[in-house]
């Protein structure tokens, strides 16, 4: 199981969400915590004990926070093979110490550029440096190292801990370096496509998509084939990927294309005439029946009624 204890941790998030329980469990098991700016003030707030950044490091955060994080002791601490004497010894030189667990969330650069009215100045400082590296270190090292990078993540950490006697497995560092991974390239693609949409040229030298997983689908497009639903988390606009299902069985690769092709006929018909209500059928994707109306159970039986 190779069971490494969690002696030190690093907490630097934007989302603050459950992390007071987080790092309290984390303290109650004899944790030191590590942690920058309004994160450590957040902590401190709650009366866990936190030792600044600085202190580490000992340089204070600059340039508005654009530099906090990015420091060899830092960093060495992260990537530390703690099997090979001459990176402890180098470590030891840089008066480091190893750090067992980082626990960050990026900054909302997704968030931000979908809102509206937002300048590139203000989407460029929401870009997170120091964050994706601290990441993408601990990931790679993650034959010692525990990486989170969400708070989904919290509870399924803490209860491992907890069977383990405060100590991390491989096959948990090893699943979280992968979402790691995961999440640093959806980051990336982000901003990628942000600056692509404000650069001049008119397409993309390379287009990359990230898309998440939502759920596995009933079958695929024949029954005996497997089919899953991805989402693309910015999206501009609700979608059948994003709709609830309020009545009936599990949906199948055909049902989702079927609804998808719907919901377009919808929209064309909604965008000419935006004061009605409307209402589309659709077999294997062709329209049978679409129809208008002032009211949508109205706009539903007329639909029907093209080819009841």
């Amino acid at each position: 199981m190779n069971l490494i204890p969690i002696k030190r941790a690093l907490l630097s998030v934007s989302d603050k969400r459950d992390l007071i329980p987080f790092a309290r469990a984390l303290e109650e098991m004899g944790t030191e915590i590590i942690s920058t700016g309004g994160t450590a003030q957040a902590l401190q707030k709650a009366g866990i004990r936190v030792t600044p950044i600085e202190q580490i490091t000992g340089l204070p955060e600059m340039m508005d926070c654009r530099l906090k994080t990015l420091h060899p002791v830092i960093h060495g601490g992260l990537l530390a093979k703690r099997d090979m004497p001459t990176h402890m010894a180098a470590l030891e030189k840089l008066g480091g110490a190893p750090i067992d667990l980082v626990c960050v969330n990026l900054y909302p650069f997704e968030q931000t550029i979908m809102q509206d009215n937002i300048s590139s100045a203000e989407a460029i400082e929401q870009i997170d440096i120091g964050g994706p590296t601290i990441v993408r270190s601990a990931a790679k090292n993650f034959d010692a190292v525990a990486v989170i990078t969400s708070p989904e993540q919290y509870d399924f950490v803490v209860n491992e801990l907890s069977s383990n006697d405060g100590q991390t497995t491989l096959e948990l560092r090893r699943r979280l370096a992968a979402a790691a991974f995961t999440r640093t390239a959806q980051y990336d693609t982000a901003i990628s496509g942000w600056m692509s949409e404000v650069s001049p040229k008119p397409m993309p030298e390379t287009l990359r998509i990230a898309y998440t997983l939502e759920q596995t689908l009933r079958y695929g497009e024949n029954p005996h084939q497997k089919a899953a639903l991805y989402i693309d988390s910015s999206a501009p606009e609700p979608g059948v990927v994003s709709a609830q299902s309020r009545h009936g069985k599990p949906l199948s690769y055909n049902n989702m294309l079927d609804a998808s092709a719907a919901l377009e006929v919808v929209r064309d018909l909604h965008s000419v005439n935006p004061d009605v209500a409307v209402a589309a059928v659709v077999k294997h994707t062709n329209p049978c029946g679409a129809a208008i109306a002032s009211q949508g159970t109205v706009a539903i039986e007329r639909a029907y009624a093209c080819d009841s």
